[in-house]
């Protein structure tokens, strides 16, 4: 081992050179205290590590993993390659290669990449790995770093450091579902520039936010996205799981039930100004979202 220590590059999928940090947690550890732990096992990490300047790093994995691999790249350049398709990978980009899918991936020979990686698997890899924010990402994706996934990532690798106790196990895998929440959803994390702009999906929602008290119709917010009503439907529940308009009620309801816990307003006085002609119409809205009536929710609220 010390040989290989020594000598930079990547032998049997596993790169070697200076600087280096790798855990790899062993299948001992996730059989014994991971995989019949409810609260670990549905995602968790396999192994972690740091490459700088990975000069001759390469891997390939005809099989692939059984777990999904995090790639993020903070400087220098690499490739990598998802069954014929080929994607380049400059700094603070990210990518994650999903579990059982043939890949290869490399350092640029002459600008070798310097990488932090996460390879995480669970029980529920298969259904977040069809998330559309999730599958968007198998893709090279440049995201914003103020320095807290490094942060992140630092913390997670020291206190595996510190051993596998079940303790340190369960911090560790809390902190990786918020880790995964920085790259994946990292627009939400940091306040949108200027220059960005949001899909019709975000961009509807907020508009839906600021006509919160008015009546909204289909027609109305695809022509504003330059959609037909079935392409801009398809597209909106795709990415949330409700129908627009559903989903714009499910809001007001929300704003709503904040009104019914911070005043003293009359439902029917609420209805009017959530954009309901009917109070009785809101009430049955308000139910059939919500599991009861306004009223009965106010009642237990102040219970």
């Amino acid at each position: 081992m010390k040989e290989k220590e020594n000598k930079e590059g990547s032998h049997n999928n596993i790169w070697y050179g200076v600087g280096r940090q790798r855990i790899e947690i062993p299948k001992t550890i996730l059989k014994s205290r991971v995989h019949g732990n409810a609260l670990l096992k549905h995602l968790h990490i396999c192994s972690i590590g740091y490459y700088p300047k990975a000069k001759d790093h390469y891997t390939y994995r005809k099989k692939g993993l059984p777990e999904n691999f995090l790639f993020y790249c903070v400087d220098g350049h690499g490739w990598y390659q998802i069954g014929r398709q080929r994607y380049e990978v400059g700094p603070n980009e990210y990518f994650i290669l999903p579990q059982h899918t043939e890949h290869a991936y490399g350092s640029d020979p002459d600008r070798p990449w310097s990488i932090y990686w996460i390879h995480f698997g669970g029980d529920s890899l298969p259904q977040l790995n069809q998330v559309q924010a999730v599958q968007k990402h198998f893709k090279p994706f440049y995201i914003r770093n103020n320095g807290d996934i490094l942060a992140l990532f630092s913390k997670i690798y020291k206190t595996l450091e510190l051993g596998y106790s079940i303790d340190n196990l369960l911090f560790t895998n809390m902190c990786l579902s918020q880790f995964l929440t920085l790259f994946v959803y990292n627009s939400r994390h940091y306040e949108s520039a200027g220059t960005d702009k949001l899909d019709c999906v975000d961009s509807a929602i907020l508009y839906m936010q600021e006509h919160i008290s008015e009546n909204l119709c289909l027609n109305e917010l695809s022509k504003q996205y330059n959609y037909s009503v079935s392409r801009f439907s398809n597209l909106f529940k795709q990415k949330t799981g409700y129908a627009p308009i559903d989903y714009f009620v499910q809001m007001k309801m929300q704003k709503a039930c904040q009104h019914l816990d911070f005043s003293t307003r009359p439902v029917k006085d609420i209805a009017f100004s959530m954009g309901f002609d009917d109070p009785y119409y809101f009430s049955k809205r308000f139910r059939t979202v919500i599991g009861m009536s306004p009223k009965k929710y106010r009642s237990m609220n102040k219970q």
